[in-house]
């Protein structure tokens, strides 16, 4: 465990709880910085709690490593974004050739911001749960594009950030297995039960991997993760 402390992008979702366990071990304290961006599957913000709340409980170490929840206002986001995340409209391929659900700009606002408060409270290792393995073919979920920003949000800030992406190059089955070498099959159960994925906001139907309409991409990708992770584990 590194002695340093770390600042997680935290959604509540998936990719984001397995990144701030990543972090809970690899840090003394770790923080975690949430945005309301008027996201349709708003149903998120609520899960980010019940995240936290069940890791203090069910994980007294790495609970005892949580440090302070924070939460930005993001809405302008919302009110200037026209994609299916942040409108009731069917979700579907644009003439880009990019799912509707890209938010232009989304993790490049949630990096510098997550700075400015890092900045605040001296906070340089930012984590996020960005990947380009198994993803939906978000430009600001790249490698590159990553790394970009760290230099560029480094040297605005006039102090050296490192930005953290665990999940980079791992397939959505890599991240549950991820998962289950972090915490078990505790943990494993945490996620299914308290995390949210879906695009759509849907928590009212229990699939073997979690809550989630079934269909979206967000649904399609982390069902198809568990499968393949459950028949390498078979």
């Amino acid at each position: 465990m590194r002695a340093g402390h770390a600042l997680v992008l935290f959604s509540g979702g998936q990719d984001s709880t397995t990144c701030l366990v990543w972090a809970l071990e690899h840090f003394a304290l770790v923080e975690t910085v949430g945005f309301d961006y008027g996201q349709r599957h708003h149903v998120e913000m609520q899960a980010r709690v019940q995240v936290l709340d069940a890791l203090r409980a069910q994980f007294p170490v790495w609970g005892g490593r949580l440090g302070q929840d924070h939460v930005i206002d993001l809405s302008v986001l919302g009110r200037i974004s026209d994609t299916a995340l942040t409108r009731d409209v069917a979700i579907q391929m644009d003439a880009a050739g990019l799912p509707n659900t890209f938010v232009p700009g989304r993790n490049l606002l949630f990096f510098q911001l997550a700075a400015a408060l890092g900045y605040r409270r001296g906070l340089h290792t930012l984590v996020g749960g960005m990947c380009e393995t198994d993803y939906s073919g978000y430009p600001d979920c790249r490698d590159d594009t990553i790394k970009a920003l760290q230099v560029a949000v480094s040297l605005g800030m006039g102090q050296h950030f490192t930005f953290e992406t665990p999940l980079m190059w791992c397939d959505k089955a890599q991240t549950w297995e991820l998962a289950h070498a972090l915490g078990g099959q505790p943990l494993v159960d945490l996620v299914i039960e308290r995390t949210h994925t879906c695009y759509l906001g849907e928590r009212g139907v229990r699939h073997a991997w979690g809550y989630g309409c079934g269909n979206c991409p967000a649904c399609a990708l982390r069902q198809a993760g568990y499968e393949r992770w459950r028949e390498q584990l078979a």
